[in-house]
């Protein structure tokens, strides 16, 4: 696909993340775009207005303009329950899936792609932002709206592309990354990986793709990255962690309510163990798994030659996209943060941040699952994760338009959840809201002076905090 030669495009299910991504990125290369999804509203519906695309809130065949030389459609949706889809397949237009199109534009650039179960928006988003600042006038695509680059994605005039690459239903088999950045292996989304080893399985060959002359950017605190890296990568591995094995690794952290603070040493394996002090580091963001993304962000525009005190100085300033241990105001002097996770690790990491950056503060957390699969496959896990904050809510489960149902209910998270305080000694403070209505009522009756109120989950949850800002 030659995108210069597209004049106009058509998105079906436009208001997904993806492609709204897709969206801004090819309007702002001149390219005419229009598009179809349901009446729901969605958190990308301001972006696509800002762009100037009117959205068709039905499916239907006459969406498709006459004109349209190129199609893209999310692969939530199938042809048999799509009249639109199944129109735009019987045509004669080019009609491509998102990762598909993504694939056909990255593939034609430097791509350096951004993967893992964890951390790959702050990552990606992260390092778009250092090579901007730093004058590489990158491009990228980015899976959450990110304020300091006012959208989802970058247009720039160099032949970088940083890409946050998705792996479920194997995305990867599309795109031939010429450097990769890869956070972390953690089972997820067993709907299409039914066991760890398919998840894995995914992972290395992606690693495989690496060319020889391009490079891989690996976290050594994961082992099971430590075992595929190395092993399996034709181009340069370089690593990165809190281990001593790491060739970047952070040392004498701190933190404080502004942010953290850390010391980054650097000793590849052909120095013989001798250390390269790159100086102090400071960063906006919480959590122990924020330095981790933000070594992997050094280490990458390290290897891409961006001059040090340029990366010191992007990594300081940068604030972090939406939904990711975001702060969104005040309610009754209680701070609410709406933040993404959705997986048991991701909520461990995101509590150990908020603890972090709120000391001695309660912590009330309500949790939206994501779809019924990933929660009956990591129950206990989600459970043990959740049982660390101090007072839980846990919303109906939000099914995917893939399942809407299955096998669990959120009433089983909550009793594993108090189960898990009743072993500690401790009280039972989970309980199952079924609506977000009554978990706003019972935020406006529980929140005051001091408490931190997080909002967390993969769906709309953040609405809440939407209408306690009110």
């Amino acid at each position: 696909m030659d995108i210069n030669k597209i004049k106009k495009a058509h998105l079906i299910g436009i208001k997904g993340v993806g492609m709204t991504m897709l969206a801004q990125y090819l309007a702002a290369r001149g390219i005419g775009i229009s598009g179809s999804d349901g009446p729901e509203k969605f958190m990308t519906d301001p972006v696509l207005e800002k762009i100037g695309i009117a959205v068709k809130e039905k499916f239907q065949p006459d969406n498709i303009p006459a004109e349209a030389d190129l199609i893209v459609y999310s692969t939530a949706y199938k042809p048999e329950t799509n009249p639109e889809l199944a129109a735009a397949l019987a045509g004669r237009a080019r009609v491509l899936s998102l990762p598909e199109a993504i694939a056909q534009i990255f593939n034609q650039k430097y791509g350096l792609a951004v993967a893992g179960s964890h951390g790959k928006t702050t990552t990606t988003a992260w390092l778009a932002y250092v090579l901007k600042q730093a004058g590489f006038d990158p491009n990228a695509m980015i899976g959450a709206y990110v304020p300091q680059l006012s959208g989802f994605s970058l247009v720039g005039a160099s032949d970088y592309l940083i890409l946050e690459l998705d792996e479920y239903q194997n995305k990867f088999r599309f795109f031939q990354p010429r450097a990769l950045l890869l956070n972390n292996i953690d089972w997820d989304h067993p709907d299409f990986f039914p066991t760890p080893a398919s998840y894995e399985a995914v992972f290395i060959a992606l690693i495989k793709k690496i060319p020889k002359s391009g490079f891989l950017i690996a976290n050594f605190d994961d082992p099971k990255i430590r075992k595929y890296a190395r092993a399996n990568c034709p181009g340069r591995v370089v690593s990165y962690g809190l281990s001593e094995s790491a060739d970047y690794r952070a040392e004498q952290i701190r933190f404080d309510q502004s942010g953290q603070y850390f010391q980054v040493k650097y000793s590849p394996a052909e120095a013989d163990g001798q250390a390269e002090d790159l100086g102090s580091f400071f960063i906006n963001l919480s959590g122990r798994h924020n330095i981790a993304n933000a070594l992997a962000v050094i280490a990458a525009a390290v290897e891409l030659e961006v001059p040090l005190a340029k990366i010191r100085a992007a990594v300081g300033e940068f604030s972090g996209p939406a939904r990711r241990l975001q702060l969104l105001g005040e309610f009754n002097g209680a701070a609410v943060i709406d933040d993404y996770a959705h997986h048991p690790s991701e909520i461990a990491a995101t509590i150990c941040g908020l603890r972090e950056r709120y000391p001695g503060k309660r912590l009330l957390v309500v949790f939206h699952p994501h779809t019924f699969s990933r929660t009956k496959a990591l129950l206990a896990d989600f459970a043990a994760s959740l049982s660390a904050a101090d007072q839980i809510a846990v919303l109906d489960i939000y099914g995917s338009a893939r399942e809407q149902q299955g096998g669990v209910h959120s009433a089983d998270l909550v009793g594993l959840i108090n189960e898990k305080k009743r072993e500690r000694g401790e009280a039972e403070t989970a309980q199952y809201l079924p609506a977000q209505a009554q978990a706003e009522q019972w935020l406006r009756a529980q929140a005051g002076a001091g408490d931190v109120v997080t909002l967390m989950g993969a769906g709309d949850v953040f609405r809440i905090g939407e209408r306690l800002l009110i």
